[in-house]
């Protein structure tokens, strides 16, 4: 009966919802939408501000936004703050994970398995191939996709890879901790610099370049190293807490 019943609120609830929607004027018939009016097309112009320009790959200059890369655009520039809110969530997940299962004495969790030499030194050759992969991704996401939390996320998985294949490995967690503190600290001053020396907090203060360059889109490329910096401490931190317990 209890099914009988959800089926038909859901029956119901579909019927509304289409019929709001088919009767709604910001829902146009399909292929009858102007995208051009739209706001995601401004974020691609990159003209929610009005400043309209021309959008070339390698040859536009100076625009609203500098990352080639729309959705860096967005997230590390148009709502930056949102992100440093984004940021500030993993570290409060990070803190209370350490809060929980950190100890001042701690040892390795026994695997239910030993790896022998040549899984330890290959997980070595491949720990730098993952790493630096990390890095290209953080200080390239505002050219392509990717950018700081998919990059931090390759750098904590490179020390995942150490754990797992070797289990005599334990990370220098206090490193991870200053890493973690200075690239979060950089990450607020470089706001509070676009506040007081501009008009808003994390403002660009530094000249877009060319649409394309590596070196362009301001201090962007700058906020996703260390966004990667932080993301990637942070994490590690993380695995080190659940692959150690308190020693008895």
């Amino acid at each position: 009966m209890k099914n009988f019943l959800a089926l038909l609120l859901t029956l119901f609830l579909g019927y509304m919802i289409m019929t709001s929607l088919a009767a709604n004027d910001l829902f146009p018939d399909q292929g009858a939408a102007d995208v051009t009016t739209r706001v995601s097309q401004k974020y691609i112009d990159r003209s929610v501000n009005g400043d309209v320009g021309e959008v070339i790959f390698g040859q536009a200059t100076n625009l609203e936004s500098g990352p080639a890369n729309i959705v860096t655009a967005i997230v590390a520039d148009y709502r930056s703050f949102d992100t440093l809110g984004e940021v500030t969530v993993l570290f409060v997940s990070s803190l209370g994970v350490a809060l929980l299962l950190g100890g001042p004495k701690q040892k390795r969790l026994e695997l239910n398995f030993h790896p022998n030499f040549m899984l330890r030194v290959g997980s070595r050759a491949l720990f730098g191939i993952i790493l630096m992969t990390g890095i290209y991704i953080a200080i390239h996401g505002h050219l392509t996709p990717g950018g700081g939390f998919p990059g931090g996320t390759m750098i904590a998985s490179s020390m995942l890879l150490l754990y797992l294949a070797d289990d005599e490995f334990r990370a220098k967690i206090k490193g991870f901790k200053m890493l973690e503190s200075a690239a979060g600290s950089a990450y607020v001053l470089i706001g509070l610099a676009g506040l007081f020396l501009g008009s808003y907090f994390l403002e660009n203060l530094l000249g877009n370049g060319i649409l394309g360059d590596l070196l362009s889109a301001g201090m962007i490329p700058i906020i996703y190293v260390l966004i990667g910096l932080k993301v990637g401490s942070e994490i590690s931190g993380v695995i080190d807490n659940f692959l150690t317990e308190e020693g008895v």
